[in-house]
């Protein structure tokens, strides 16, 4: 009888029962056809046309599913995103499933594809990668690897595209590239899931990010209406004094000489330094000037790289204590208790 299964110990060839037991049937092999001669059947015979139909139709769909997963499989630009919003973490453990929901996994679950599109969490899931180049790389499954190199690739197009946040994209390859260069050279002494060949490939791939955003030309936008020169002082003022980021200011500084005045403002970055750190932070890096004042300015960069700052998105994943599910907060998702839902990163 045929064998017409798609086990993975065959390819869904047919067999034969012999005198010596199951052979494949190969019609050019004179031994199998003396056999068939001997036990008066013929290839034929064995497969009439309706199971040579069965056969023919199983084959293809095997072969036909083949290709499609070794194409999945070895087009580096296929994208493994899911589209969902929220993923339940079991509680318990049972003999079926574990009791604990992964960060590869939850990585692999979650909408980050339309995050990236999101100017509310660009900025999250950019720290997010960041943070997982730090100090979880090693930990992501293969497909949560190319997951994270695809959700990389869609943050550095759009910057290359709309011009916005390359100084947050340009610290996160940073990062990310010097993790590469310890893990790949000490290979034997780290885990690295995948070949080191891909690895390899990856950080060529990033050294090329890189150079892009380094010759990355802001064009200069020709405009008849009303631009930012043209607004009073005390506006301008006020918009120097909603940045929460110091290189903001020093980098908004640089447009206009008015914004370069405005951007030294004492006070700005006083109440720039009270809204990161605190007063026993400022007296262990306490800067005066010569005439004893303190240059908080020159504090805050100096503080900066003691202490981290705090950080605003404006919208972050949040896990519910009482559902149990993992979701993002602008998608309303939690149950009724608010309290019961606490922010990630």
């Amino acid at each position: 009888m045929p064998f017409l299964g798609q086990d993975w110990r065959s390819p869904g060839w047919s067999w034969i029962k012999t005198e010596d037991g199951w052979k494949r049937c190969e019609p050019w092999s004179e031994g199998l056809e003396g056999e068939n001669d001997r036990c008066g059947a013929s290839h034929g015979t064995i497969l009439n046309s309706e199971d040579e139909e069965i056969f023919n139709n199983e084959e293809h769909e095997y072969a036909s599913k083949k290709r499609k997963k070794d194409h999945f499989r070895n087009d580096k630009n296929t994208q493994c995103f899911y589209r969902e919003k929220w993923i339940y973490v079991h509680k318990e453990s049972t003999r079926e499933r574990h009791g604990y929901c992964t960060l590869g996994e939850a990585f692999n679950r979650l909408d980050f594809f339309s995050a990236v599109q999101d100017a509310r969490r660009f900025t999250y899931v950019a720290r997010l990668l960041q943070l997982i180049a730090k100090s979880q790389l090693t930990s992501l499954s293969g497909v949560a690897q190319k997951n994270y190199f695809n959700v990389l690739d869609k943050i550095v197009q759009k910057v290359l595209d709309d011009h916005q946040n390359p100084r947050l994209i340009k610290d996160l390859l940073q990062d990310l590239s010097s993790t590469l260069c310890i893990l790949i050279r000490g290979v034997g002494k780290s885990v690295l899931v995948g070949n080191i060949n891909i690895w390899v490939c990856r950080l060529e791939t990033i050294l090329n990010w890189q150079q892009q955003l380094q010759n990355l030309q802001m064009t200069e936008q020709v405009d008849s209406g009303l631009t930012l020169s043209d607004l009073p002082v005390h506006m301008l003022s006020n918009i120097l004094y909603r940045f929460s980021d110091g290189w903001d200011i020093v980098t908004l500084g640089q447009v206009t000489p008015t914004l370069s005045a405005l951007s030294e403002d004492r006070r700005l970055w006083k109440k720039l330094c009270q809204y990161h750190f605190g007063e026993k932070q400022f007296c262990r890096h306490l800067i005066l000037s010569e005439k004893g004042h303190i240059e908080w300015k020159l504090m805050y960069f100096a503080l900066q790289k003691h202490y981290p700052t705090k950080e605003q998105y404006g919208d972050t994943l949040h896990f519910c204590r009482h559902c149990s599910i993992l979701f993002w907060k602008t998608s309303s998702l939690g149950c009724s208790l608010l309290d019961g839902s606490e922010g990630l990163l």
